[in-house]
């Protein structure tokens, strides 16, 4: 498992990843969106294309690579007991804008069927805490996606 990671890194990210956390954030943030994509225990097209979505924007992959991180990053959420040795790599080593937007990112999944629920809730709102974003972040960033979805919607 850790080789087909590895690999993955080497071949398509290395300009950006040449250290190793580098490889380990890119796969920790991947990890925590599948997470929250699956908190509802219904895992629908519109999630999982939220989810690739914000790989792909976040990452600057193309359709292949973030085809690639959101398989790797399946298996490793998968393989977890918890969040910990995600939320303490992004704790650790994104700045605070970029804790930010790993939050919206959070939303956007929690929002891309047409709501939240509460189970999806409660973890956008514990991993914001696990990663350190101050609550009227966390509730900027609720109110950024769900204004975002409103217009993309015509509502």
């Amino acid at each position: 498992m850790f080789n087909a990671i590895k690999n993955f890194f080497d071949e398509h990210l290395s300009a950006e990843s040449v250290q190793e956390t580098g490889h380990d954030l890119k796969l920790a943030t991947a990890a925590l969106l599948i997470e929250m994509m699956q908190q509802d225990h219904k895992v629908l097209p519109e999630e999982r294309e939220a989810v690739k979505a914000s790989l792909k924007q976040k990452f600057d992959l193309d359709d292949e690579e973030t085809d690639q991180l959101f398989e790797l990053a399946a298996e490793e959420a998968g393989e977890a007991t918890d969040f910990h040795q995600f939320t303490n790599l992004i704790a650790r080593h994104y700045s605070a804008e970029q804790k930010i937007k790993v939050v919206e990112y959070l939303w956007t999944v929690a929002y891309a069927d047409g709501h939240c629920d509460p189970q999806e809730e409660h973890l956008v709102r514990r991993l914001s805490d696990l990663i350190y974003v101050p609550h009227r972040e966390m509730i900027r960033a609720r109110h950024k996606v769900e204004k975002q979805m409103q217009s993309s919607d015509g509502c």
